[in-house]
């Protein structure tokens, strides 16, 4: 189902935004790309993902350490992923589209694949946020259930125990399982991005980073270490989920809580009530505003109003533009969804998944 956003801004609320956030650039003189805090950080997260990699397989050391560094190195997955890949795959990492690529193909250290990510998130996502059968970040193959649009089965009555179980497995189902079925749809579909590439090639890439990654994190080290193949694999399924834990409960914050909503087109003109800008107000949310260490870390996706307004300015900006937006927001009688804390966001969060489990009444 094709469905479009109202053109008209009665409000003028997205022309008056725009103008105050390129005046805030503007009187500083800053550019909306990354800066040097953000080249810098890069290194640190690169570094948290291939240094315990090669500490791995060159320094002798016991089994928890070997743990230890693996858990790490999904700290480090996780964090290129939001502060890296994400940045570069938006076109806001650099003014350079070279750099941009660049940092965005460090996706395949996430096992991902750039060309999916760019259709399901920047396209899908960005548009049609928190849209039933629109938005694939809140379909979950009806395994869990994030929508009173979705169906409802028996078992999502216990989906508050079993989601963080789930959740730890995105990456993982990135590496065997989503990237072929989503390329294979996005193709058949048309789905297309900024820059379009033959079936032939995409297909080309995604095998051969597929097996590149296999050898990098599973083979070499099968024969590097004098250790038992499944030890390996233990390692491996470590790193795996604790980048995916902490990826799925970072963007399902912005989106999957009380405060949010999940709108539906008008049945006739199968037409979103709100303007594009407006709408993204009333579908996000940000959590821990105040919080540097959380707002370092994962790459002002805490500010994701901010992100989903202004998805091409870098995540450094964020903190300061948040000011005018909030402002702005108040002004046109708009909501501006704000938790805290991250604990008072994942609390919000657990609570709507709840609900979300519980039977529809007829």
């Amino acid at each position: 189902m094709y469905i479009k956003f109202p053109r008209k801004d009665l409000k003028g609320f997205y022309k008056e935004l725009t103008n105050r956030v390129n005046a805030h650039f503007k009187k500083n003189q800053l550019k909306k790309t990354g800066n040097f805090q953000l080249h810098i950080k890069s290194v640190v997260m690169i570094g948290l993902l291939v240094v315990p990699y090669l500490l791995l397989l060159t320094i002798p050391m016991s089994s928890w350490q070997q743990l230890g560094l693996c858990f790490l190195a999904g700290v480090g997955m996780a964090g290129i992923g939001m502060n890296v890949m994400h940045d570069g795959n938006h076109g806001s990492y650099s003014s350079r589209p070279w750099i941009n690529k660049l940092m965005g193909d460090t996706i395949y250290f996430l096992a991902g694949n750039s060309y999916n990510w760019k259709v399901q998130h920047n396209f899908l996502h960005h548009t049609f946020t928190n849209i039933h059968e629109h938005d694939e970040d809140i379909e979950a193959n009806g395994i869990l259930r994030f929508s009173d649009h979705q169906p409802w089965k028996p078992f999502h009555r216990f989906q508050h125990f079993y989601f963080v179980f789930l959740y730890g497995l995105l990456t993982l189902r990135w590496a065997l399982v989503s990237d072929f079925s989503q390329m294979r749809r996005y193709l058949r579909d048309h789905k297309s991005v900024a820059e379009t590439k033959s079936p032939r090639r995409l297909w080309t890439t995604l095998v051969i980073t597929k097996i590149l990654y296999f050898i990098g994190w599973l083979v070499i080290p099968f024969l590097v270490l004098d250790i038992a193949f499944w030890k390996i694999l233990i390692g491996f399924l470590l790193m795996h989920y604790t980048a995916g834990l902490i990826l799925s409960l970072v963007f399902q914050l912005a989106h999957v809580v009380e405060d949010t909503e999940m709108p539906l087109p008008d049945e006739n003109r199968k037409e979103m009530k709100n303007t594009w800008a407006i709408h993204q107000l009333y579908t996000t949310a940000n959590f821990s505003p105040k919080n540097w260490l959380v707002n370092w870390y994962v790459g002002g996706l805490n500010f994701q109003i901010e992100h989903h307004i202004f998805p091409h300015i870098s995540h450094v900006h964020y903190r300061e533009i948040a000011k005018i937006i909030k402002k702005t927001a108040k002004e046109f009688n708009l909501p501006y969804n704000e938790y805290k804390t991250t604990r008072s966001a994942l609390l919000s969060h657990f609570k709507f998944i709840k609900r979300m489990g519980l039977k529809p009444a007829l």
